[in-house]
């Protein structure tokens, strides 16, 4: 097994990757990125005996270009039809950012039944904008912000993104690595404008607290104290404490992109968590 796509009730053809044998671990990569995001983690578990599945969110890398459907509901059906395409069964699930989100909306949305358990990694739950309910998250205006860069030159925001606070590249005493940045840059730019104009809207005003309650699962939550595109105060914390069965494990001084720059860290407490 190596790659191919699976067609959605809607027609929208999801690449995916699926690796070696064992237990499966399935992971949900970020906005606006692709399934080449995890190659870190899919290298590091397929050769520690485990099947690895990623795939390329509809609009995202090599899955179709459509137009609509950039909505949280269609990621987690299109997740659905790739566990359930595959035949999965006690899966871990494994979401990075918006991933994140996609994970937690697909186990409260198609029941957990092939899952086992769940790794949210610096993701967008319980919910990024600010609202009355939600006082500490990001003003409405910053998303608007980047669906403006978006709409009228993402290749150049897609650039200066990675090169500063997606991975902390703008810390100070921080080298940012130039092969990682344009790495983020070629993924983003596979995928469709409008893809990722409209992802900017399921990934800050989805609001998972009911999701995240509907979870029994063991789920870690993994998230960097010095994030600075999910906040760590108002993600990972309360999505901790509203799942059945959340740890909460915090990282000092890493940034958003924590599994990529601290690679070596991130997956072997994924490890230790899933021989726990």
């Amino acid at each position: 097994m190596t790659s191919s796509y699976v067609r959605t009730k809607d027609g929208v053809d999801i690449f995916y990757k699926d690796w070696g044998s064992g237990t499966p671990i399935v992971f949900s990569h970020g906005w606006p990125l692709s399934s080449d995001d995890w190659d870190s983690q899919m290298m590091y578990f397929v050769l520690r005996g485990f099947r690895v599945i990623a795939h390329d969110r509809r609009g995202h890398g090599r899955s179709t270009q459509v137009g609509s459907g950039h909505d949280m509901d269609h990621y987690a059906d299109d997740l659905a039809a790739v566990v359930e395409h595959l035949d999965l069964k006690g899966a871990i699930h494994v979401g990075h950012s918006t991933g994140g989100g996609e994970v937690v909306r697909y186990l409260a949305r198609h029941g957990q039944a092939r899952a086992s358990k769940a790794v949210l990694i610096a993701a967008v739950p319980p919910i990024m904008v600010k609202t009355a309910a939600n006082p500490g998250g990001l003003p409405k205006d910053v998303f608007d912000g980047i669906q403006q860069q978006v709409a009228t030159n993402r290749a150049q925001f897609y650039r200066d993104l990675p090169s500063g606070p997606f991975y902390g590249f703008n810390r100070p005493g921080v080298k940012p690595q130039e092969g990682i940045i344009q790495n983020w840059w070629r993924q983003g730019m596979m995928g469709g404008a409008k893809a990722h104009y409209d992802g900017v809207v399921a990934f800050s005003q989805t609001d998972f607290t009911a999701d995240l309650r509907k979870i029994t699962l063991p789920v870690l939550v993994q998230h960097g104290d010095d994030d600075q595109i999910v906040p760590y105060a108002d993600s990972g914390v309360l999505s901790a404490k509203l799942l059945q069965k959340g740890t909460l494990k915090t990282y000092k001084g890493f940034p958003h992109g924590m599994p990529t720059t601290h690679a070596d860290v991130i997956n072997a407490d994924i490890l230790a968590f899933i021989k726990g």
